[in-house]
Parts: structure tokens; C-alpha cells; sequence
């Protein structure tokens, strides 16, 4: 059916015309452009005028364009003859038998303002120490107090000095410090109190020489003159005053370490200082202990002093420190089944027994012994024997293992970077020595499969990486512990950097 509409257009290609009217006629319109002065638009005193001035001067100054960080800036090289200037000048050649303590003097010769200093202050420093006034430059060439004027001023020059030889001088001096004082108390509290465990011993360590003990301490040496000599101490805020105070006081101390070792660090603290271990306000929190069955040495029956601390080198003439990790008990375990089956592999992987020419065949007998007592004692989770007996596990070498490597890290990373500031230093230190790092190494000499864990914990932390890797880190501490106890430092530099490869560079965060 179809539809009777159509749809086809009606437009014509043509659009619809209208007509104009005839007398319209089109309108001229004129324009005239007046120039006028904008200041006369509005009078003097209009508040409009007045805001458009502000706006005006509030708008910031074009900018400069900005230098690019001196990181950058590539600098032309040196010449052979400058170089070697540099080197043959540099007070840190001069001495080739102490490279630590070249290490840690100026890589550049000191100026005439750094000897007015030492002229108008030095004196007094020495006074309130306990060393003779003479200039130390005239002790022979063969002792290292010689450089013990340029240390001490190191020490005292905490950010003052805008020579970029004399901070970082101050900085490498500070970085050093805090491992000297940590390992020192570490033996002196170990071999005091032969009972406790690491936790209370860490916390009379705070209270002695914790960020706010450390004014007092300057201020009963009467050096706070010269740390703070256009302030009053008392007077600044908690921050400044400890922060400066502690740069100072790690730094004095390991200029006294580079120069005098360990026992004279021992005399400042305890004679100039007059530090005491008894007091109040340095004494743990109460907690449970642990009953402690077995007996000690009578040698540990009275309070050890700071004079009956041995030297360095002499640790094993006077084992006291072995003594105080290793409880005597240990040789109720000598010949059982760890001892013959898994000591013979860990010996063979850490390249003990070392030769040790004694001067009374005993003696080696005795230091074998003794480190195979140690080493049974090193892999001895405390899960397994502590409720019996406190000290049948190795918190006691971990602790002194903690410091020990702590300071023989930090005197590699002094002699092996000369121009390095000591925070650069700090961020290496921190980041070969980490905890997941130290366990790693240990486990990647498969020595984590001789610890000794309680039957009832072993499958637990076989199989959990949170519980076992905290443990290969104490195994491995316990392990440098020991090794300072029985042989010295220069056995934990063979174990840190030629058996367990420390020095493996590790990715730093982004």
C-alpha cells in the first residue's frame, strides 16, 4: 500500500531574498584613540592605585641562573708534579710504622691559624689531662705521642674550622672513638661482673657514657672552655650542648687510642674524667635472673679495677677475658658427640689451630684446649643449656664480638680511604657490618649447619628465616669474640677479611 506523502525537498538551490528598505542608509561609527597617563587615571591617594603599586612590588625578582652542583663541575686534572707534591707533603706519609695513625692525620700540612691555636689552647688541654706541657714534637721519630699536639687539636676543632684537612681530620678522629670507648668498657664490664648478660652490661655502658652523661664528664675535666669558648655550657639547649659534646668526647678519645693504646684510654676515663662504675645512676634495671650454679674464678671474687686490665697484646698471658665469656663448666662437654664430629669441619674452614710459638710448650696445649672449649660454646644457642646454666650460650662472645669488629672494621676503612670524612665512613661501616650481611657470611661457609639448638626448637628455626638468620648473626659475633680472647686483633682481621670476605661491596638503598 502506498503511502500519499511525499518527501522530496522544496529547496531551491537559490535562498529566499528580502527586500531592503529605501531610504536606509548605513551608520558611520568613528573611532579616536586618546593617549592618557595611567597615573592620572586615578588620584594620588585612591586605594586602587595604592593596591596596584603592591601587587607590583610583590612580584619576586627574575631569577638567576643557578650554578650546577660542583659535583659536576668537572675540574681540569692534576699535573704529575702537583700530584706528587701532595703525596711527598702530605702528613699522612710520614709515618710508614703506624698507618693508623698516619691515617688519621691531615691530608694537607696544618696552617699558621692552626698553630696560633694550638699555641693559646693546647697547653691547657694537656694540663686537664695529665700530660706533660713540652711540645710532643720533640719526642723521637720512633713514638707515636709524637703527633699527639696535632691529635688533641683534631679533637677539639668540632665544625669550627672551615679547612676542609682540619674536619675531615676532626670527623675520621670521632668515627674511631666510638668503637675504642665501646670495646673498652665492653672488657672492663665483662671481666667485673662475670654473671650477668650482655643486656644489663649495656645498660651500665649508657649510663656512663650515654649523649647525656657526656657534659658532665667534659665539665668535671674542665674542658668545657674550650668545647663551647664563647657560650656557657648550661645555657644551651639539650640538643647543641650533646651533640657537640659528643663529637668532642670520641674524638678526644681516639686520638688518645692512636697514641697511648688502650690502657691510657682507661686512665682518662677513670682518673681525669672519674668515672664511677658503682654509682647510682648507672646501674641496670631489676630484672630476673637466671640462677647462676656454677662457680668462677677466684680471680673474679673481688672488683676488677681499671689497673688490672691487660694490654692488648697480652690477652692470653692474662686470660682473664676468655675466663669471664668461657665459664669453667665447659669442660664438662669436652668429648662428646659435637666435639668429635662437628669441630674437626669448623676448625678446618676457619683455619684453626694457628702456630703459636709459646714460650712454655703448656701453654699452646692449654690455648688449644681452651679454643675448643670456646668454639663448642660460640655454636651453643641458648635454647639448649641456659635455664640450667646462664652463661651455656654465646651472648657473652657476641657482645664482645660485636665491638671488636666494629673496631677493626672501622681502622680498615681509615687506612684504606685517606681523604674520606668520617659520616662517609660511617654510612660504609653501617652498611658491611648489618645484621642480615654478617649472617650471610656465615652461612655462605655452610657453618650455620653445626649450631647446637634444643630438641624442641630445632625444626622451628631450621625453618624459619626470622628466627634463624638472628642466630647465624650471633654465631658469627660469638665467633670474633672468641677469636680476640684466644689470639688478639690481628686474628680477627684474618677471620673478617680473608676467611668470611667482610668487604663485599653491598648495594646501598635507594
Amino acid at each position: 500500500m502506498e503511502l500519499p506523502f511525499s518527501f522530496s525537498t522544496s529547496l531551491s538551490p537559490n535562498p529566499i531574498q528580502f527586500p531592503k528598505p529605501r531610504n536606509a542608509t548605513p551608520r558611520l561609527r568613528r573611532i579616536s584613540a586618546v593617549a592618557t597617563d595611567p597615573s592620572q587615571e586615578l588620584p594620588q591617594n585612591s586605594p586602587q592605585r595604592l593596591l596596584k603599586e603592591l601587587a607590583v612590588r610583590k612580584r619576586p625578582p627574575p631569577r638567576a641562573p643557578r650554578a650546577p652542583p660542583r659535583r659536576f663541575v668537572l675540574t681540569p686534572p692534576l699535573d704529575d708534579k702537583r700530584v706528587a707534591s701532595r703525596f711527598l707533603n702530605s702528613p699522612q706519609l710520614a709515618l710508614n710504622s703506624f698507618p693508623l695513625l698516619s691515617s688519621c692525620l691531615p691530608f694537607a700540612p696544618l696552617a699558621h691559624a692552626d698553630s696560633a691555636w694550638m699555641e693559646r689552647h693546647l697547653m691547657e688541654a694537656k694540663h686537664a689531662l695529665g700530660y706533660p706541657l713540652e711540645p710532643s714534637a720533640a719526642l723521637p721519630d720512633g713514638n707515636p705521642a709524637k703527633e699527639l699536639d696535632t691529635l688533641l687539636y683534631l679533637a677539639f676543632q668540632h665544625e669550627r674550622s672551615r679547612a676542609r684537612h682540619v674536619r675531615f681530620g676532626h670527623s675520621r678522629l670521632f668515627f674511631l672513638g666510638q668503637y675504642v670507648l665501646e670495646l673498652a668498657f665492653a672488657e672492663f664490664f665483662l671481666q667485673r661482673y662475670p654473671r650477668e648478660s650482655p643486656a644489663p652490661l649495656r645498660e651500665r655502658v649508657f649510663g656512663l657514657i650515654g649523649k647525656r652523661s657526656m657534659a658532665r664528664w667534659i665539665k668535671a675535666a674542665s674542658l668545657h672552655n674550650l668545647v663551647f669558648p664563647c657560650d656557657d655550657m648550661d645555657k644551651l639547649i639539650r640538643k647543641e650542648r650533646e651533640s657537640t659534646v659528643k663529637s668532642v668526647f670520641w674524638a678526644l678519645f681516639g686520638a688518645i687510642y692512636l697514641c697511648f693504646g688502650m690502657p691510657e684510654v682507661y686512665r682518662v676515663l677513670f682518673e681525669v674524667f672519674g668515672m664511677d662504675p658503682d654509682a647510682e645512676d648507672c646501674q641496670p634495671k631489676l630484672r630476673r635472673q637466671l640462677e647462676d650454679i656454677d662457680h668462677v674464678s677466684a680471680e673474679f671474687e673481688g672488683n676488677i679495677s681499671w689497673q688490672d686490665m691487660p694490654p692488648a697484646d697480652a690477652l692470653f698471658a692474662h686470660p682473664r677475658l676468655f675466663r669471664a665469656c668461657v665459664p669453667p663448666g665447659m669442660h664438662r662437654f669436652r668429648g662428646n658427640l659435637w666435639d668429635y664430629d662437628c669441630r674437626p669441619q669448623i676448625m678446618q674452614v676457619l683455619g684453626y689451630p694457628l702456630e703459636m710459638t709459646d714460650r712454655i710448650p703448656e701453654i699452646t696445649k692449654a690455648r688449644n684446649i681452651e679454643l675448643d672449649l670456646g668454639l663448642q660454646l660460640c655454636f651453643l644457642h641458648p635454647s639448649k643449656y641456659k635455664f640450667e646454666h646462664p652463661r651455656f650460650c654465646y651472648e657473652r662472645l657476641e657482645y664482645l664480638g660485636q665491638k671488636i669488629q666494629d673496631l677493626v672494621m672501622a681502622e680498615r676503612l681509615l687506612m684504606k680511604h685517606l681523604d674520606a670524612p668520617g659520616f662517609w665512613l660511617q654510612n660504609r661501616h653501617r652498611r658491611f657490618l648489618m645484621n642480615k650481611f654478617c649472617g650471610r657470611y656465615l652461612r655462605a661457609k655452610n657453618l650455620h649447619r653445626f649450631i647446637i639448638y634444643s630438641e624442641k626448637v630445632d625444626d622451628i628455626y631450621q625453618r624459619s628465616y626470622r628466627l634463624k638468620y638472628p642466630v647465624t648473626t650471633a654465631v658469627q659475633q660469638a665467633i670474633h669474640g672468641l677469636s680476640y680472647a684466644v689470639y688478639g686483633k690481628r686474628d680477627v682481621r684474618r677471620l673478617m677479611f680473608e676467611v668470611f670476605d667482610f668487604e663485599q661491596t653491598q648495594p646501598e638503598a635507594l
